[in-house]
């Protein structure tokens, strides 16, 4: 078909195809570019890290690049079966109602989820990302192993019951009813040796049993029974404790029982009368003769206490107002009451309460107990004369000699704590028998005169000038020294 030049020129003009050229804007590649910069412009809401500059990305039906935010929420929201238009709209409803719950389809995807960001770039919590609806949609919550509902199922064996307990699990026990299942668990439980165990259930037996079917079980079970007993003095239920050893008909341990709900009375003179009660209890020899010594003491205790606190108050006792009481002789023990006696009324006569050797007599108080305690209340109240009068004895043609029934060495100690003079010291050091505990004794109270005697008598001169360098320059024990080493009637050992 032959055309004219002007046909020519209005065919090609009117032609749909377009030549190409570099600088026409509407070619595919400035499509695919303008496409480019509208999805790095969406990232920056949905804060996007992994952008890449290169041009030349893979890129999906719909015009964008594969991999994009953008373009996994729309392939998202395809699949669930939503059109362009409505995934659009939703976009823009979701920009512009910031705050609002979102909805399962929504600008989250999975990569921003597990990053933990927003849409608007910023970092959630555990706890946002958690609570958020659109997370439960990717991470639904996962259902809670089966083992974790059976700590509170009622389906164990006594066997994993009692490994229960004995891990400190909460357990309950009141699936067990019958007293059958009830020993039985008890049973297991003192297999186990744990002792812990073994009180959880008999805890729980005192509170389901009646007392006589509990007593009748636990007689043929002793070890059950030992960790009850202990647990009911633990917890002081003597009320109890006296029926159980009533029932078991343990005569002895019923009357100490009883015996110790004497500790709960705080009235001295209801105590006494308590007291007197338990004397007749069925105890052993010794328990007996025990409880007839404290009835004893505390009746001499008030009496005591009543005398002195009127002599104490009216102020006409010296020993009294130069040394006031500190403290009550009431409920004290028997020791206590001997200083205190030794130390308040230490000349009274015997046949007051009171008086000293009254106490030793009256409750057999042992010699070194009573030399002891008396010792050292004299000295504590420097009365030097009454513990010179303490140790010295007379045989029968008069003579007088010490003698002291706890040994000399702890009289030296007694004395010099509580700051004997030296020259007193000195004297109960010599009385030490024995020659190197005399000599450290007298070396470390520096008693130097006993010291240098001591060393003269064993003629050991060695020690004698070594014993010089610790005494004072020019004082009268280094004379002494000097002239003893320089005798010429001491033949030296060394």
């Amino acid at each position: 078909m032959n055309r004219t030049k002007g046909d020519e020129e209005e065919y090609w003009n009117s032609s749909k195809f377009k030549a190409f050229t570099f600088d026409d804007e509407d070619d595919e590649l400035s499509q695919l570019k303008e496409s480019k910069r509208a999805v790095n412009s969406l990232r920056d809401f949905v804060g996007d890290d992994d952008d890449d500059d290169d041009d030349l990305e893979r890129v999906s039906w719909s015009g964008e690049p594969v991999g994009s935010i953008s373009w996994t929420i729309k392939e998202t929201a395809g699949n669930s079966g939503s059109t362009h238009e409505g995934r659009e709209q939703k976009n823009r409803n979701n920009f512009s109602s910031y705050g609002q719950p979102s909805k399962p389809i929504s600008t989250y995807s999975l990569s921003s989820f597990f990053k933990g960001r927003t849409r608007f770039g910023s970092f959630q919590s555990l706890s946002d990302a958690l609570s958020d609806t659109s997370a439960k949609t990717y991470a639904p919550e996962l259902g809670r192993p089966k083992g974790e509902y059976r700590d509170y199922s009622n389906d164990w064996s006594l066997s994993d019951t009692v490994q229960r307990l004995r891990k400190g699990k909460v357990c309950s026990l009141e699936r067990f009813r019958s007293l059958q299942d009830k020993l039985q668990l008890l049973e297991e439980a003192v297999s186990m040796h744990d002792g812990n165990v073994i009180t959880a259930v008999l805890i729980f037996l005192k509170r389901t049993l009646s007392k006589e079917i509990l007593f009748r079980e636990l007689e043929v079970r002793q070890v059950a029974l030992r960790h009850l007993i202990h647990f009911l003095k633990e917890i002081e239920d003597q009320k109890l404790l006296l029926d159980l050893f009533r029932f078991l008909d343990r005569t002895e341990e019923l009357a100490l029982s009883h015996y110790q709900e004497h500790l709960n009375i705080q009235d001295p003179e209801k105590r006494k009368e308590f007291l007197k009660t338990c004397i007749g209890l069925p105890f052993s020899a010794e328990d007996s003769a025990h409880i007839q010594d404290h009835y004893t003491l505390l009746e001499r205790q008030i009496i005591i206490e009543t005398i002195d606190r009127h002599l104490e108050s009216a102020g006409q006792t010296e020993i009294f107002r130069k040394h006031p009481r500190k403290a009550s002789i009431l409920n004290m023990p028997l020791v206590t009451t001997l200083f205190y006696s030794c130390f308040y009324h230490y000349t009274e006569a015997e046949g007051t309460f009171s008086s000293p050797i009254n106490l030793k007599k009256t409750f057999k108080i042992p010699d070194k107990q009573y030399v002891l305690t008396a010792l050292a209340a004299r000295a504590k109240l420097r009365a030097w004369h009454d513990v010179d009068a303490l140790f010295t004895t007379k045989n029968w043609l008069g003579y007088t000699k010490k003698r002291a029934p706890i040994g000399f060495h702890r009289v030296v100690e007694i004395l010099h704590k509580n700051s004997a003079p030296v020259q007193i010291l000195q004297e109960y050091v010599n009385l030490v028998e024995d020659v190197d505990t005399k000599l450290n004794l007298a070396t470390k109270f520096k008693c130097h005169d006993v010291v240098i005697d001591t060393c003269r008598d064993l003629k050991d001169r060695q020690q004698l000038v070594a014993y010089r360098s610790k005494v004072d320059k020019g004082s009268a024990e280094e004379e002494k020294i000097d002239a003893i080493l320089n005798s010429a009637q001491i033949r030296w050992k060394n």
